[in-house]
């Protein structure tokens, strides 16, 4: 009886064995379900993601809110330069005391240029998006404007900005300024800002000049001989974390600080913005947690 009931007992496991086994190899068993991802908290007052490949929104706080663009400004005005016709970047640009002038006038933040050197398109680009030059955003928009005067110029300049910004569909977006240096409606959303990076990310140009750390600029004197300036560094210190490729920082009185950012890893690559952050600790903190977000909401 003994016995009997062992061998019962053994078959009973034999085919409790058996139909696991044939549960496993169809799939039947599920895995239990993944936890639920997380959506960000973050300190500044709008913030915008995208699946760069795609389009797809990824994450939206206020993102259609108007609100400063600052430094970001200077996105557009890459963009606009890097649309024109037959473009030669190393066409040479001669500085001018009134890109000088301006800067010492509105304390801006600048590339140092020196008046009567002559600087190609190309140096100028980087000149503007690594330390924020406002005299090189300037010297731009006065060589791709048209006019008399140099105001005549920068204001035509200006003018293919908001062409180029309804083009793009960033319809809460105007412009006043070449730089980011407000005359009172210099706006956009961290939506609008995200669209812009999304479609000048694809100049090779572009994405080259703001993934640079430093560059060193060879410029002409008055004289004819080579003047080497002093390094331009980038004032986005999130270059090279976790796949980041740039954009363009932002940063005012009234602005606070934005990030307009890009990053790809494994595969993935997510584009975005972040307007209004309290201080430089908060944007940074704030970019990071949206780009962990973009890439587990990805894969």
């Amino acid at each position: 009886m003994i016995t009997a009931t062992k061998g019962l007992r053994v078959r009973r496991a034999a085919a409790v064995a058996i139909t696991t086994g044939a549960v496993l190899a169809t799939g039947a068993l599920t895995a239990a379900p993944a936890q639920a991802l997380t959506t960000p908290t973050i300190t500044a007052k709008g913030g915008f993601l995208m699946n760069s490949a795609t389009g797809t929104t990824l994450y939206s706080k206020s993102g259609n809110t108007k609100r400063l663009t600052a430094s970001t400004t200077k996105i557009m005005t890459a963009k606009v330069v890097l649309s024109q016709s037959n473009l030669n970047l190393d066409a040479k640009v001669t500085i001018k005391k009134a890109y000088s002038d301006y800067i010492v006038s509105k304390g801006a933040s600048s590339a140092h240029l020196i008046v009567g050197d002559k600087v190609t398109v190309r140096q100028l680009l980087y000149g503007m998006m690594l330390p924020s030059g406002c005299d090189a955003a300037m010297a731009l928009a006065d060589k791709f404007g048209s006019g008399s005067t140099v105001s005549a110029r920068t204001k035509s300049f200006i003018a293919k900005m908001n062409t180029t910004a309804r083009s793009l569909g960033m319809a809460n977006t105007k412009f006043d300024s070449f730089d980011g240096i407000s005359n009172g409606s210099n706006a956009s959303t961290p939506k609008d800002l995200t669209l812009l990076a999304r479609n000048v990310m694809k100049s090779s140009t572009f994405k080259s000049v703001v993934k640079t750390k430093k560059y060193t600029a060879k410029t002409i004197t008055k004289t004819g001989s080579t003047r080497t300036m002093g390094a331009w560094t980038n004032t986005n210190t999130l270059l090279g974390w976790n796949g980041t490729l740039g954009i363009k920082t932002g940063s005012g009185t009234d602005s606070k600080y934005c990030l307009v950012f890009a990053a790809t890893k494994n595969g993935e690559s997510v584009i975005g913005a972040v307007m209004t952050a309290s201080s430089a600790a908060n944007r940074t903190s704030d970019v990071k947690k949206l780009i962990n977000y973009g890439y587990a909401k990805i894969s």
